[in-house]
């Protein structure tokens, strides 16, 4: 019987990985964020390597095919001639399901995250951020979620379950205590704050990622997809007044503080196209 993987590959949960020099890609780097080709092309090397660990590891599991999106900054740092011949790749920044297009083809059974990170405001979560660094936190009902929650909202819509988390300690604590723990977490390095962590070597990352993807592929009876609950209410806080003073231009939006909005999206894929319409609107307010 087929089974398709779509994996989702951020790139701050790399192993090594504890600076944003490291994850910027250089002809992107401005307003204050400093690149370095140097630094950034051994993370994206790091990361090729982990995604190709998931995705031996999902084959071994029994996967019959494997989607890779480029879900990092630019969404295009995977080194494309030094991935797994076997998966089909999607690149580029302008998707409608950001950071898991790919979930809306036929026949995709599970989602793996790899590299990802923990949520805004963890104070020992190695670059912890929710999808940019001026958002504050993200809660659906109440409940605070970073790209992980998101995320898995919108493959939700799909009827198709996250299985699989790789990244530092804090991502696959929050994605686990999220989702729940049927799905496998593997942490490649343990936070000891926002720029330091402790690591384990690379070759030992790949290796761990590829037995969990390997588990993760052999265990998908066991996973569940989540979704938005009816008539939800999702806030957003930003660092700033001006953001959301642009935000609250879009319809169906809802200003709720100084810095905080809610929209009421009907379900995970008008979630995605809320949140990418919104961080446009709100990505230069007027200075």
């Amino acid at each position: 019987m087929p089974v398709k993987i779509l994996i989702s590959a951020d790139m701050e949960g790399t192993c090594g990985v504890v600076n944003w020099v490291q994850v910027i890609p250089p002809e992107i780097a401005s307003g204050g964020r400093t690149g370095s080709t140097v630094e950034y092309e051994r993370a994206r090397l790091r990361m090729t390597r982990e995604v190709n660990a998931a995705i031996e590891g999902a084959i071994a599991g029994g996967a019959t095919e494997v989607i890779v999106n480029d879900s990092h900054d630019g969404m295009r740092n995977i080194i494309v001639d030094e991935l797994h011949e076997s998966a089909r790749y999607i690149s580029g920044f302008d998707k409608d399901l950001l950071m898991v297009h790919g979930v809306d083809e036929e026949g995709v059974d599970a989602v793996f995250y790899t590299g990802y990170h923990a949520r805004a405001g963890t104070p020992d979560g190695p670059l912890a951020h929710s999808f940019t660094g001026w958002v504050h936190d993200i809660r659906v009902d109440g409940t605070s979620m970073g790209e992980y929650g998101v995320n898995a909202l919108i493959v939700g819509h799909f009827g198709v379950p996250v299985a699989l988390v790789t990244g530092d300690n804090r991502a696959v604590e929050q994605t686990r205590e999220l989702l729940g723990e049927q799905i496998v977490g593997v942490a490649i390095k343990r936070g000891y704050s926002v720029t330091a962590a402790l690591n384990q070597h690379p070759e030992r990352s790949q290796a761990l990622i590829r037995a969990g993807a390997e588990e993760a592929a052999r265990k998908l009876g066991d996973m569940r997809p989540y979704t938005l609950p009816e008539d939800a209410t999702v806030e957003i806080d930003l660092d700033h007044q001006s953001r959301v003073s642009q935000v609250e231009k879009l319809p169906g939006v809802e200003r709720t503080g100084w810095r905080s909005f809610s929209i009421k999206p009907q379900d995970g894929v008008e979630l995605a196209r809320y949140l990418r319409a919104a961080v446009t609107a709100a990505a230069n307010p007027p200075s």
